[in-house]
């Protein structure tokens, strides 16, 4: 299994951006699929956005379309979430997830980092 670290979290207000970095060493990175979630206070886990292994396929949930963009860097076994005009109810903490096929659902992925937390003030 992949060892997944989350960085780049922080307090933000809203309408301003932030990136989010998570590294992965055990595995073969491009073999792997990646995927952000969120969890905020008292929520359930929410899919943020998914990235295949090649990176050719992408997917965002409808919340942040547009205004978060995932993307990798198979050279350095990176996978970043950009996040712009951050709103309030983007407040969570953000895990970075890993697994053989880019998904929606959580339970695809096998691995999973300690999370990142975001806070967006008003």
């Amino acid at each position: 299994q992949a060892h997944l670290v989350e960085s780049g979290g922080g307090l933000v207000q809203a309408g301003g951006s932030l990136r989010l970095s998570c590294t992965a060493s055990g595995g073969t990175f491009d073999n792997l699929a990646m995927g952000w979630f969120r969890q905020g206070a008292g929520k359930e886990r929410e899919f943020v956005g998914a990235i295949s292994g090649s990176g050719s396929t992408v997917y965002h949930a409808d919340s942040v379309l547009r205004r978060f963009a995932i993307s990798r860097d198979n050279a350095n076994n990176m996978v970043y979430l950009k996040m712009n005009s951050l709103k309030p109810e983007d407040t969570a903490v953000y895990y970075c997830a890993a697994g053989r096929v880019s998904s929606t659902d959580a339970n695809t992925y096998t691995s999973w980092g300690q999370g990142t937390q975001v806070t967006v003030s008003s």
